[in-house]
């Protein structure tokens, strides 16, 4: 029996199949053709299997025996049920990747891989995360040794104390690791990495196969080996899957050209482009703090916002790093990315459920809103040297004379009805006095007439570091005066959630590529889309739509260029009282 034939109706077939009646004996004869229909099939054969030679549980005394075909007995609303989010995890057809699982981190030897990758494997596995026989592939061109590369791995794995049982598990995770030295061009170099994987393999008890391909590589290699992966370690049958790091091209035409170039080797099911800032806990709390909230729900629109700006500050300079900066600049780097990630989820509209496609169609919708960015909403400033810090142009890695920005302030508008009007300002920039990545969401005033001059409302999400959620609002000074204050309602996480262990964003994504969850991953269209919006002002930058722009100079360890505070005016920003301070604000002040 054929399943799913006609690729185009997978759902046509199964919904045929649910009526009739079929046994473990006639599924086991089904030839699975569409991937969409993979995870569907698996369910009824797991549920079938587990009629098989079903005995009946344990009576409690004064009970009948209960069996599989008894009614289960009523139970209560448990309270970790409670406030559950109503995915389709239950319904969709991705594959989780649980046994016979190998994972390849190419770039091995690379510092992402060091400071980022392996750590986040190792959260994952101390957990208890990481699918149970899994074993873990280095694959770089630096020849090491094992020991050598297990050392590497595990270089940045955080135990300041010594802690006896993280250094066990570090044990118990370098027995995952193996090494294999190739070149990412050359064919003979990926059949060696194969052979190695199947030696891996061959102790499986199946002959299904798993394998997800990391890719912590300069983008210029990312075609290539692409295609050696699919030419020579591909495992049919089996799941196989890649993750692809950022940046995705360096504009919309160079974006379009690599994403045309992997789908000629690797579908879009089988691709996870990751931003990680879609993995940050504070990140992922916006579509619950929008959703779940009707009072946040009420007044997310043009109605009731001003303005609404996104902050992202680094209090240091490139440092030896200014060659592939000056190549990038601070809006490829993290606005066009990091920060429109942020924006869309602030701004889409509430998705069917909460599936990959449902969240990313929103996505895409609001993101195809979004005009070009234009010269005349852009401020773009470069770090000079003060206090003994060098400037953007004495880093001997910086070409002589550059002007890229290392700076930068841009607005967006949404042509759409909910935001029509209302400006969204992003910011980011290295070298300034703290580091901090914040959304500051703006009301607007209150109906004049029983108050003067009194503080506007802002929302602000602070996604790091202490992560934090807080309301500025007006409430009545404490004492026998009847004056208004600006005070804070606060949910700060180490304070709220003193025992939790928020998770690396790194870890949140490797888990969701290894369950089949896109959603948290950048689809193609929705990058396609985030190209449009920045190309045009990044072509000005580069000088190749007219004369380069000159950027405004700011003094390293500074708040950023003086123009700034007049440029967020503009569009509305009313800076807070002096008297307020957050989280203590002195009644003496």
């Amino acid at each position: 029996m054929i399943l799913n034939q006609a690729r185009n109706r997978p759902g046509r077939r199964r919904a045929q199949l649910e009526n009739e009646n079929v046994t473990l004996e006639t599924l086991s004869s089904f030839h699975v053709v569409h991937p969409r229909s993979m995870g569907w099939y698996r369910a009824v054969k797991e549920k079938l299997s587990s009629k098989r030679d079903v005995k009946p549980l344990p009576a409690t005394p004064g009970s009948q025996p209960l069996t599989a075909s008894s009614p289960p007995p009523a139970a209560a609303p448990h309270a970790a049920t409670r406030g559950a989010v109503s995915s389709s995890d239950a319904s969709r057809d991705e594959i989780e990747m649980k046994d016979n699982t190998v994972i390849i981190v190419f770039g091995a030897s690379g510092d992402l891989a060091k400071k980022k990758t392996f750590p986040a494997l190792f959260g994952l596995f101390r957990q208890g995360f990481l699918p149970p026989d899994v074993k873990i592939v280095g694959y770089a061109r630096t020849k090491m040794e094992r020991d050598d590369f297990c050392a590497r791995a595990v270089s940045y794995i955080k135990n300041a104390q010594n802690d006896a049982e993280i250094t066990a598990s570090i044990g118990k995770f370098k027995d995952l690791l193996s090494y294999v030295t190739g070149s990412y061009d050359d064919g003979a170099g990926f059949d060696a990495l194969d052979v190695h994987l199947k030696d891996i393999e061959a102790k499986y008890t199946s002959k299904d196969r798993n394998r997800l391909f990391y890719f912590a590589l300069p983008p210029n290699v990312f075609v290539t080996v692409a295609k050696n992966i699919k030419e020579h370690c591909y495992a049919e049958p089996g799941v196989n899957r890649i993750i692809v790091e950022k940046p995705f091209g360096k504009d919309l035409d160079s974006a379009r050209e690599l994403l045309s170039s992997l789908k000629q080797y690797w579908s879009e099911e089988e691709t996870y482009r990751i931003d990680h800032y879609l993995g940050k806990e504070m990140v992922k709390n916006i579509l619950v703090l929008r959703f779940a909230n009707v009072t946040v729900g009420g007044i997310w629109d043009k109605s009731h916002i001003s303005n609404v700006q996104i902050t992202f500050k680094e209090p240091f300079g490139t440092e030896g790093r200014g060659g592939y900066f000056d190549s990038f600049g601070i809006i490829r780097d993290v606005l066009q990315n990091h920060l429109l990630q942020v924006l869309s989820i602030l701004t889409m509209e509430r998705p069917v459920s909460f599936s990959a496609e449902d969240i990313r169609d929103e996505k895409v919708k609001v993101l195809r809103s979004i005009p070009p960015i234009t010269r005349e909403d852009t401020l773009l400033g470069q770090y000079v040297g003060a206090d003994g810090k060098p400037g953007y142009l004495e880093d001997e890695t910086v070409p002589r004379g550059s002007v890229c920005p290392t700076f930068a302030a841009t607005t967006l508008w949404i042509n759409n009805p909910r935001w029509e009007g209302v400006p969204f300002i992003l910011k980011a920039g290295k070298a300034l006095n703290e580091a901090k990545v914040e959304v500051r969401i703006q009301f607007k005033d209150v109906t004049q007439g029983i108050f003067d001059d009194i503080t506007r409302n802002e929302l602000v999400i602070r996604i790091q570091p202490s992560e934090a959620i807080y309301l500025k609002m007006n409430a009545k000074t404490p004492g026998l005066q009847t004056r208004a204050m600006a005070t804070e309602m606060d949910l700060t996480y180490n304070r709220r959630f003193a025992d939790a262990k928020i998770p690396e964003a790194y870890e949140a994504l490797i888990l969701d590529a290894l369950q089949g969850d896109h959603s948290n991953f950048v689809r193609h269209d929705e990058l396609d889309v985030a190209w449009k919006i920045f190309t045009p002002i990044l072509h000005w930058i580069d000088g190749t739509s007219g004369t380069r722009p000159s950027p405004v100079g700011y003094a390293y360890g500074s708040r950023g260029p003086a123009e700034l505070n007049a440029f967020v005016e503009r569009y509305g920003y009313q800076r807070t009282n002096s008297s307020y301070e957050w989280p203590v604000t002195k009644l003496g002040a």
